[in-house]
């Protein structure tokens, strides 16, 4: 019988990459993660782990043997959801990986919760696209990532996590108020292409969506400035130094958002992963983020 302990073990350098990631990721030493997985060789029978330069891989074996351990720790999860449903009382901590403009909306599910359930449920909140708070949630770091995907960049799911949608918004182009384009009631982006751009950063999906946006109307935009917070490119634009694709929810005073002729949608939703929904803590926070 393969033990679930030393598995977990296996599964977590098969997620973090290292011997010392993985012992960090589950408070326990290297040394003791290196004999786990020695012992969990002998019991498979086959060599789960090789050298790799200074540090430790998985063999052929070993990513099979991960994989099916993947399966075996969601069904154990899931058995914990389901335990977990089953009780009255609603507490616990749960950990949020947001982006930025949705991440500002998150003290007013703070304030909800709080008056619904005192401070049985705590929320901890960390800021970070979803680039990162996917890969966080699959390793367990956080609970629930809130993300966004768009229409002409669909966003692929981690396994073993279910997604739930919250909102729906149109993309914009940011405009000054002074500008002749804000009369029309959808803006033709070939109509900017000799404009300068405010754009997010290059290592962000938002910078690819404009990209694409542009690249679709037939021009390559010319970045004035990058900056990540579409509250700082409204403000930049409101300033008169370019024009910018923002959500809705960038919405701020001195600038006019109009909806694209080429339409883009970006959808937020919530991910978790499968059946953590039936944790109480988590379900409340999930009831709360669609709410607000």
């Amino acid at each position: 019988m393969l033990d679930v302990r030393r598995l977990r073990l296996l599964h977590a350098l098969s997620v973090h990459g290292t011997v010392t990631a993985a012992a960090e990721a589950l408070h326990v030493t290297s040394p003791a993660v290196s004999q786990q997985l020695a012992a969990l060789e002998r019991e498979a029978g086959v060599p789960l782990v090789e050298r790799d330069g200074r540090r430790l891989a998985l063999t052929r074996a070993g990513h099979v043997l991960a994989a099916h351990t993947q399966l075996v720790l969601d069904q154990l999860a899931a058995a914990e959801a389901d335990l977990a449903s089953l009780r009255t009382s609603v507490s616990g901590v749960v950990r949020v990986g947001a982006f930025v403009s949705v991440a500002a909306l998150l003290p007013r599910v703070i304030q909800v919760l709080r008056s619904a359930h005192g401070s049985d449920v705590e929320l901890f909140v960390h800021e970070m696209e979803p680039e990162a708070s996917l890969p966080a949630l699959r390793r367990g770091d956080i609970d629930i990532a809130v993300i966004h995907s768009y229409n002409i960049m669909p966003r692929s799911l981690p396994e073993s996590c279910e997604s739930f949608e919250l909102f729906v918004e149109p993309v914009n182009v940011a405009l000054p108020l002074s500008d002749p384009l804000v009369q029309q009631d959808s803006v033709d982006l070939a109509l900017l292409a000799d404009r300068p751009w405010i754009m997010p950063r290059t290592d962000a999906s938002c910078h690819e969506l404009t990209q694409r946006a542009c690249g679709a109307a037939g021009f390559v935009p010319r970045a004035q400035a990058y900056c990540d917070d579409f509250g700082v490119m409204c403000g930049l634009v409101e300033a008169g130094l370019g024009v910018a694709l923002v959500p809705s929810v960038a919405r701020r005073p001195g600038v006019a958002l109009r909806p694209l002729k080429q339409q883009v949608f970006r959808t937020v939703s919530a991910v978790v992963r499968n059946r953590a929904d039936g944790q109480p803590a988590v379900r409340a926070v999930l009831e709360q983020l669609r709410q607000v």
